[in-house]
């Protein structure tokens, strides 16, 4: 059976946790900055709309900031990491295996999980997975499935961005997968820096789709062995297994 990889991955993590213990702050604009107060680390969506920035300094925001009552708060890590436990331990009670990537992603072995009893298919299941999530931690997550960890990463950033999916979009065995590689643009795609995006576009290739389908040779000049792993990833063939924790 082909590999089928999910990821789970909480929503504007730190301002989703300011949230949890401040109930009033729901669907209100927040940012959180990093220890000195000195750059911006987290927004929410209402912040994202106002165009403050990721990994700014804050005082290049200020006035925004000031004049649209953003809520500001200093990083406080011992509660994203003592909530960041709760959501992986939650998380674990739905696969047999996972990978802790980061303070708020997760990545899940769901292979077999689509004829779990009770569920039609892995959206549903992905659907009971984010549900738990929030009753039990109060953090919303958004989940990406795909037969490999790198197409689980492109599908979870197309179930953030679109309303239409509720948090979860299923990219194994797609009739659209053409169309939503077509959606991310090369320089977006997990593993891809700015130098290596530019000699891309200057070979023409855009979009992930695009990379999907180059020439071999030409991946294999412009990106190396680790770029050639990239594209076979995103043509759902599996070469990054699980650092696996044990649930």
């Amino acid at each position: 059976m082909n590999s089928v990889y999910a990821l789970a991955d909480c929503n504007n993590f730190y301002a989703s946790c300011e949230r949890v213990f401040n109930p009033k702050l729901k669907n209100q604009p927040i940012v959180v900055l990093s220890n000195n107060d000195g750059c911006i680390v987290a927004r929410s969506n209402e912040a994202k709309a106002m165009k403050v920035m990721m990994g700014q300094p804050y005082f290049k925001f200020k006035d925004i900031i000031k004049s649209n009552n953003v809520h500001v708060f200093s990083s406080n890590y011992t509660l994203y990491g003592d909530m960041s436990r709760r959501v992986m331990s939650t998380l674990a009670q739905f696969a047999p295996e996972f990978e802790i990537y980061s303070i708020d992603e997760a990545f899940l072995n769901l292979k077999g999980y689509d004829h779990v009893d009770g569920f039609k298919n892995l959206t549903e299941y992905a659907h009971k997975i984010r549900k738990t999530v929030f009753k039990w931690t109060g953090i919303p997550v958004s989940i990406g499935i795909a037969r490999t960890k790198t197409l689980s990463k492109i599908a979870n950033r197309l179930a953030k961005k679109s309303a239409k999916t509720e948090g979860v979009l299923d990219l194994v065995d797609s009739p659209y997968i053409e169309q939503a590689l077509e959606q991310v643009n090369v320089w977006d795609i997990w593993g891809i820096g700015h130098r290596l995006s530019k000699r891309l576009i200057g070979k023409g290739i855009t979009n992930v789709l695009q990379l999907r389908d180059a020439d071999d040779n030409l991946i294999r000049k412009q990106m190396g062995v680790v770029g050639m792993r990239l594209v076979y990833e995103l043509r759902g063939i599996s070469c990054q297994r699980l650092e696996t924790v044990t649930p």
